[in-house]
């Protein structure tokens, strides 16, 4: 650690995009903490001019979504509910990441984001195999890891469910993010094949995201949105049974921060996705808290098993971890780990957490303050 950034409160900046919420949050985190705001560097500077960092600056990396241009210059698209080209995105995007860590090296700023982690964690066989070797437990996946199966199109599918005894399984694309592209596959007597998603399919047979969950009940219709989808990646996972909650799938989302479990909040739905934005509704946390007990499960091994998969990612300030309990209640599985898994306005921190009363961005910039006042912010590029 440089003696400038050692020497008084940090100097901070944000790779983002300028008025976007998330950075918003950040910016309001920064001053309620009573810092000067953060340099906000521009994803779209990034993109087309390269990055610029001060000596001594900590820089914290955003999401580079909710902004149409820089989606078009990392996609190469013009449209941006388009599914396909998520391998060019990831492509572009993690060689986005590393000019910044080299510009923030170049100039003796300090990351809070490993561009190693964040590579892994948008490539989702990588970070699943990156989550068992760590002995976090996980969904069966035959795709799992450097060396696992490829899928080509829905004939690899089909072969990989029957050859590993998965009736039912998430097909999701290797570089998407809230459940763009995903479909929860199954298969019924007499080979039926049916799925669940939110893709759609224009008349040109191009793949859009859409807000509505739909179903798949033919497995030419299935067939065909998984062989459109394969050129980009594909990885599979078993679908296991989750919890329920008033009738309802349930898991969570549970954010750590540098290593400690600090917020959770419990997803809902009546479709196998539970993101918030495709229908979702929150969960009573209390409810899954008791329930857990009741059944002989530990709420504290849940939180303890996010905090492991976040230590598979050591470079990273922030991860938000997709856990899922399982039937019973008393095991748990890690779905995904999520690089900008943060964004959930005005939920506050856990009783015990050490961020009571403070929002994910909040508990961030208490973390840099405390990194800071004990000299351990990273300097790995």
């Amino acid at each position: 650690m440089s003696p400038s950034a050692s020497s008084g409160p940090p100097r901070l900046a944000v790779v983002g995009n300028p008025g976007s919420r998330r950075v918003s949050l950040f910016q309001d985190a920064v001053a309620a903490a009573g810092l000067p705001e953060a340099r906000t560097v521009a994803w779209l500077d990034v993109l087309r001019n390269g990055a610029r960092f001060l000596p001594g600056e900590t820089v914290r990396i955003e999401s580079p979504g909710e902004d149409a241009e820089v989606d078009r210059l990392l996609r190469g698209a013009d449209e941006p509910t388009r599914v396909e080209g998520s391998a060019l995105w990831y492509a572009r995007f993690t060689a986005a990441v590393r000019e910044v860590a080299r510009a923030a090296a170049d100039a003796g700023a300090l990351l809070l984001d490993g561009p190693a982690d964040i590579a892994v964690m948008f490539d989702k066989r990588l970070c699943h195999g990156a989550l068992e070797a760590a002995g976090v437990p996980v969904p069966a996946s035959p795709t799992s890891g450097p060396a696992g199966a490829p899928v080509r199109g829905w004939d690899d599918v089909r072969a990989l469910m029957t050859a590993h005894r998965m009736p039912r399984v998430f097909v999701k694309p290797a570089h998407g993010s809230s459940a763009s592209g995903v479909l929860a596959v199954e298969t019924a007597g007499g080979g039926r094949v049916q799925a669940t998603t939110s893709v759609e399919r224009d008349p040109a047979g191009r793949l859009h995201n859409s807000l509505r969950v739909r179903r798949c009940t033919t497995e030419r219709e299935v067939a065909a949105i998984v062989d459109a989808l394969a050129p980009d990646g594909l990885h599979i996972e078993r679908w296991l049974p989750k919890a329920t909650q008033g009738g309802r799938a349930a898991d969570l989302r549970v954010v750590v921060v540098d290593g400690r479990a600090t917020h959770a909040v419990v997803r809902t739905s009546r479709s196998p996705m539970t993101n918030l934005h495709l229908g979702g509704a929150r969960g009573d946390l209390a409810e899954v808290q008791a329930a857990i007990e009741a059944a002989g499960g530990s709420w504290g091994e849940a939180l303890a098993v996010c905090e492991r998969a976040a230590a598979a990612f050591p470079d990273t300030l922030c991860v938000g971890v997709d856990l899922l309990p399982l039937t019973g209640r008393r095991r748990f599985a890690v779905g995904e780990v999520n690089a900008f898994g943060d964004l959930l306005p005005r939920l506050t921190g856990l009783p015990g957490s050490g961020a009571e009363g403070l929002d994910t961005y909040a508990a961030q910039v208490a973390a840099v303050l405390d990194r800071t006042r004990n000299h351990r912010v990273s300097t790995t590029p």
